[in-house]
């Protein structure tokens, strides 16, 4: 066999030197025979299909073929064996299974996100593709009781409407496919300004050790949890925010690092919005070169959390802006370390809530978790598992097993959220992935939970440690499509996480109607009854503030007051507001920040928010918590109805997608694709693909395919 492959190498060499390939491919190629085409075989002898080394070829040479670079995944299966090749390109195909009548048939789907166009076919040697043009997809219907399942409903030539229902091969695949529709409506929308944007968010406590050279895995959201499906994860996201704790380098090398690692992975040259640096702790926003007019009003500030906060060891640093109409916050923070200091770490949080400045300053009233549309908070934040030292083998060994659930109901940030005590009303997607800390570094295989010091043996026990939460506007669209950390970083004792969201934004409003002859709009609060956690004896009024209001402030008359028996006080409001705009498409986009404040001193007693979609079609009743500095101080109830003009809102690409409850379908589809090639390089790509399965071949390379296979068998790919 040694032969066999020796005159493989030298056949395939001479092809490729005699071509017309450019010389760096030439190299590569040549590279790969002489030192990786070995290896791969004996990976296939010994039952590993996954070919690393011609994988790594093929993505080297595809990486430059499209803007739109998305992962293409091809299985050419015979009987045990499976040979997979990785390739990104325009058009990506899925295979999946279409429900009609009960009847499962196979179906090629196509995404050509260049074109607009979604191709239908029933086999790759079938008749001419049947497609539909992007305006003629309708919606996505995702099945909330078959996770794979997904209907999609198009617009026929004769103007009718059809539901196609196809099964999936798994949950990612439908995510990855409707997450490729998404970013081909998005491009060949005729709306000016988009309506939803992708945001990606990572941590990372780098342990002060310097980066390895690849850590293009964390920015493509692979590894360990919910993670992107191959066919998605080399979509650029918008905007990218990465915040680093005990961080080593300077600014500009950091920079530099992660710009040259999105260049590889997305071909996009990123834009940097921010970067901001307390000590070690450091945050870092890019965009799209496409938004860098869309984002203004940029602000960064640092609160020191450290011994006596005086010490930026501790702390958080932060940015926010406004995406056109839509304001962000970003906080990425480092809290006090160990396993005994949870109430430490509340305190710690408390003072960034009261200290960190941030956003619109005319919203002095509200802490930062009220003055941002969507306010996103990361970091090493150091809450840990709440076992016993004794217990740490039995808890590597719950990891191991992947059963994390027992953990999870011991974690200190899971259960002081839960009391109230720290992160009130901010989201986390479900955990799924092992604790990131603390491992023993160039491993992923082994925690190093002990550590000698002069005190004695200390313990650091597996933890979440590194998270990312969230608190959005209500009735807002925002969606995760990741959490999850990283498999292959292990400088640090930490691995990095990722998460990844969908997020709805508001365009710049120009109304169509004429501003003299639309009709006055109004938005009116009624029957506003705050209940205050407080027994002091002063009265109160209610701040509105919005930047939909002709009055950005707006005060009512003093409330009137009612002691009730535990000691709380009822106050009640009503208020007329004025909006600046009446439009509905404007104003359902809009809310209403709400403060009760006291007439003696003009202290606020709690901060809330309501959103005006909520009054979409009548009079609509409400009910909020009010919180301040973190702490919930009471409640609001009202009414609020919308007074607007006549107009049909426009449909949000947000809405492009729903989910529905159906009956579950029984079938379950299996992979196979299609591909189809548009350049020369990409034609190139496939012949030099198919060239080289040709020779493996023709090598007649004896493989053993699984031990349940006894016999040795020859595999021709024709």
């Amino acid at each position: 066999m040694k032969h066999e492959i020796t005159a493989f190498i030298l056949s395939c060499d001479s092809c490729v030197t005699s071509s017309r390939i450019p010389e760096e491919y030439q190299m590569a190629i040549q590279e790969y025979f002489r030192t990786s085409v070995c290896l791969d075989v004996e990976q296939m002898q010994n039952g590993n299909p996954n070919l690393p080394g011609l994988k790594k070829l093929i993505m080297m040479i595809c990486k430059n073929l499209h803007r739109y670079d998305h992962q293409f995944t091809a299985e050419m299966t015979h009987d045990d064996l499976s040979v997979s090749l990785e390739y990104k390109g325009l058009c990506v195909c899925v295979f999946v299974k279409q429900e009609s009548l009960g009847i499962s048939t196979r179906m090629i789907l196509k995404v050509d996100v260049e074109s607009g166009k979604l191709y239908f076919k029933k086999s790759k040697d079938g008749p001419e593709d049947k497609y539909f043009v992007h305006n003629k997809i309708l919606q996505l219907v995702k099945s909330q009781k078959m996770h794979a399942k997904l209907v999609i409903v198009v617009e026929t030539e004769k103007e009718k409407i059809q539901r196609k229902e196809f099964v999936f091969d798994d949950t990612k695949k439908r995510e990855g496919f409707c997450q490729l529709l998404q970013q081909m409506k998005n491009k060949h929308s005729e709306k000016p300004e988009p309506d939803m944007i992708s945001v990606f968010l990572g941590t990372w406590n780098m342990g002060n050790a310097g980066p390895p050279n690849n850590i293009s895995s964390w920015f493509q959201c692979k590894g360990q949890g919910k993670t992107l499906d191959d066919t998605a994860d080399h979509i650029p996201h918008d905007i990218y925010v990465i915040g680093t704790q005990e961080d080593p380098l300077g600014e500009r090398e950091w920079a530099d690092t992660v710009k040259s690692v999105l260049r590889n992975v997305t071909n996009i040259s990123f834009k940097q919005v921010a970067i901001h640096t307390l000590w070690n702790i450091r945050i870092m926003v890019l965009a799209k070169p496409e938004h860098e007019n869309r984002i203004s009003h940029v602000f960064s500030d640092s609160v020191k959390t450290g011994i006596a906060n005086t010490l930026g060891n501790k702390g958080a640093v932060g940015v926010s802006f406004m995406f056109n109409g839509t304001s962000f916050g970003f906080v990425n923070s480092h809290l006090t370390s160990g396993s005994e200091k949870k109430l430490r770490r509340n305190q710690n949080y408390i003072s960034i809530l009261r200290f960190l400045n941030l956003g619109d300053k005319k919203l002095n009233p509200f802490d930062i978790t009220h003055r941002f549309t969507h306010l996103f908070w990361l970091g090493d934040l150091n809450y840990r598992v709440e076992f016993q030292s004794t217990e740490a083998e039995y808890m590597v060994t719950k990891i191991k097993q992947q059963q994390y659930q027992e953990l999870l109901n011991k974690d200190q940030l899971s259960m002081e959220k839960n009391d109230g005590k720290v992160f009130l009303h901010f989201d986390e997607e479900e955990i799924t992935f092992a604790p990131t800390y603390r491992f023993e570094r160039d491993t992923r295989e082994k925690y190093a939970y002990t550590k000698a010091k002069a005190t004695g043996t200390k313990y650091n026990l597996p933890s979440w440690c590194d998270r990312v939460l969230r608190k959005s506007y209500p009735l807002v669209h925002v969606a995760c499509q990741a959490y999850g950390c990283t498999n292959d970083i292990m400088t640090s004792d930490h691995s990095p996480v990722f998460a990844s969201f969908e997020v709805g934004v508001a365009s710049q409003f120009v109304s169509k109607q004429d501003p003299d002859s639309a009709p006055q709009g109004g938005i009116q609060i009624m029957n506003c009854l705050a209940t205050l956690l407080t027994k002091s004896k002063t009265k109160f009024f209610i701040e509105y503030h919005s930047s939909c209001l002709e009055s950005k402030t707006v005060k009512t008359s003093e409330g009137e007051n009612t002691e009730n028996s535990d000691g709380s006080i009822k106050v009640l409001f009503s208020n007329q507001l004025t909006p600046i705009i009446s439009d509905p498409e404007y104003l359902l986009d809009q809310h209403i920040l709400i403060c009760v404040k006291s007439t003696d001193c003009d202290e606020s007693y709690g901060e809330g928010c309501v959103a005006l979609r909520a009054a979409q079609f009548c009079y609509t009743e409400f009910q909020i918590t009010l919180t301040h500095h973190g702490e919930k101080t009471g409640t609001l109830t009202g009414g609020i109805q919308l007074h607007t003009s006549e107009g049909k809102t426009t449909e949000k690409l947000y809405d492009f997608i729903k989910v529905e409850k159906d009956d579950p379908v029984s079938s379950k589809g299996k992979g196979s694709d299609l591909i189809k090639n548009t350049d020369d390089k990409t034609f190139f790509v496939s012949s030099f693909i198919i060239n080289l399965l040709f020779y493996l071949c023709q090598t007649q390379i004896k493989i053993y395919v699984t031990d349940k296979i006894r016999m040795k068998h020859f595999y021709h790919f024709s």
